[in-house]
């Protein structure tokens, strides 16, 4: 009775393991230069392979490239470094300087993997921030959380909380963390959300200033713009010359110039979309 007994509870003692979550993913967090944070579970996934480009492949944003390097860098050493916030036009490189920045820094630092993690937090997932924040506190790692294309619309209140977690909470922000966000809006909010609530609101000036005061906690505000003719051409000439595509320059410019009519801009997006469609042409992979 007694050996029937025990093997009845050890039965349900592993049916019980099977049943059970499976521990947090990425708890070693040393091992991968970025991740990604999955609000259900709380947990981290390791990235093996970030999609990113080269930084002095970035051109015509020499300025925004010069001051977050500086603060990344500062960050990295330990120093005092802002929360950054890249806004601006469409395909301008906002993504692809946070991720070119952070691999340059580590690999400054004697990396791969480096002292410096990338997570990835989707924007749905902001509410998830402070358990994220929990999650990585008590670490020596430092971490630079993103969140690429951050905004906020209507009756979102997601913004709130992200407030709190940036600098006004109890806890504030780790030391050992520094917050970029990407958005297409310089507040973070639509003018129409933001114009509404100063015509409805009891006291139009608070209401508003509410809204806005969520990209004040932002120490640096690097601006981003559609970028002009000879940029372009930049632009396209670095990356035929990076990826050896050889074709001239004469041919390139006006290829280009037909790529940009077609598409309605000129920005990083459009350029890189344009060197894969001659790339592929050619029948040469981008390596």
């Amino acid at each position: 009775m007694d050996q029937e007994l025990k093997a009845t509870l050890s039965r349900i003692a592993g049916a019980l393991d099977r049943l059970a979550p499976p521990a947090p993913a990425g708890a070693d967090i040393r091992g991968a230069e970025a991740y990604v944070w999955h609000a259900a579970g709380h947990r981290l996934e390791a990235v093996s392979k970030v999609n990113r480009v080269e930084l002095d492949l970035l051109q015509g944003i020499d300025r925004q490239k010069e001051t977050l390097l500086d603060n990344t860098r500062r960050f990295a050493k330990g120093l005092p470094a802002n929360n950054a916030l890249l806004w601006g036009a469409r395909g301008a490189g906002k993504s692809s300087i946070v991720k070119a920045v952070h691999a340059h820094v580590n690999r400054e630092m004697g990396g791969p993997p480096g002292p410096l993690a990338l997570v990835e937090i989707h924007r749905e997932d902001i509410p998830s921030l402070p358990a994220l924040l929990h999650r990585i506190r008590e670490t020596d790692r430092r971490f630079v959380v993103f969140c690429d294309d951050l905004s906020f619309d209507g009756q979102d209140a997601a913004y709130k909380s992200l407030k709190a977690v940036l600098e006004g909470g109890i806890e504030g922000r780790p030391e050992n963390v520094v917050f970029y966000a990407t958005s297409n809006r310089r507040h973070l909010m639509p003018r129409d959300m933001i114009e509404n609530e100063r015509s409805t609101a009891i006291n139009p000036s608070e209401a508003v200033e509410e809204k806005v005061s969520l990209s004040d906690r932002f120490g640096l505000w690097l601006g981003f713009h559609n970028a002009d003719q000879d940029t372009f051409f930049a632009m396209i000439e670095g990356y035929a010359r990076r990826y050896k595509l050889g074709v001239s320059s004469e041919d390139l410019r006006k290829q280009a110039v037909e790529w940009s009519v077609t598409r309605g801009a000129r920005s990083g997006r459009v350029a890189w979309q344009f060197i894969q469609e001659v790339a592929g042409q050619l029948g040469k992979k981008l390596e």
